[in-house]
């Protein structure tokens, strides 16, 4: 189904360009299922022939990533997680979303709060179900923009990367980009970790003051 699903995409984006990587990452954001995996990498590989431009894609990817993100963070913001979790059970099926993808996300949304949008924005699977608790717990609206933007850049322009370095061999991106992603998301954990530290240690000694 994925090899599929990856020929229309490439034929999408060979015959509309940027328009196509618009549609493609937003409707993924979306929660629609449509790799991403496969549309960044894709166009990375096209910039590396100079028949579309890297910044271009990037900024493309991250806008319509935070498009469609908006749109199921207010999905979350408008309905309550009752009548959302029966659409989940109803419909979820169609677009591979399930019960046990919602928990989880909201799981990590009460345990981590408003950063873990950018950490999962890292992460396949969960980076864009995030959005719907994140609605549902009324997450301010500019900090989750501020968060997705930067977490959905930093995975445009990684796929994109990868696709335009291995060139006609993009499609051996899923044995990498799984080492890469986990390097991202711990190194984030690690500054996380020092900021907070920082943090305490220098409200430590005002309080002493």
């Amino acid at each position: 189904m994925l090899e599929f699903l990856g020929q229309y995409i490439i034929q999408l984006i060979q015959s509309t360009g940027y328009a196509g990587i618009f549609v493609l990452m937003a409707l993924e954001s979306a929660l629609i299922p449509i790799p991403s995996e496969i549309t960044m990498p894709f166009s990375g590989f096209l910039a590396s022939k100079g028949e579309l431009s890297f910044v271009l894609i990037v900024i493309v990817g991250t806008v319509a990533n935070l498009a469609g993100s908006i749109f199921a963070y207010y999905i979350g913001y408008l309905l309550e997680e009752t009548i959302l979790l029966g659409l989940i059970r109803k419909y979820g099926k169609l677009i591979l979303l399930s019960e046990h993808d919602y928990h989880k996300a909201e799981h990590w949304f009460r345990k981590y709060g408003d950063k873990i949008i950018f950490i999962t924005r890292l992460l396949p699977g969960i980076r864009t179900v995030i959005s719907l608790p994140a609605g549902v717990f009324r997450m301010d609206i500019k900090k989750f923009v501020i968060y997705t933007t930067v977490g959905c850049l930093i995975w445009s322009i990684f796929l994109t990367y990868v696709g335009f370095t291995l060139g006609e061999n993009w499609t051996s991106i899923e044995r990498y980009f799984r080492k890469f992603e986990f390097l991202i998301v711990g190194v984030f954990i690690l500054a996380l970790a020092f900021y907070v530290e920082k943090h305490l240690n220098l409200r430590g000694k005002l309080m002493k003051k």
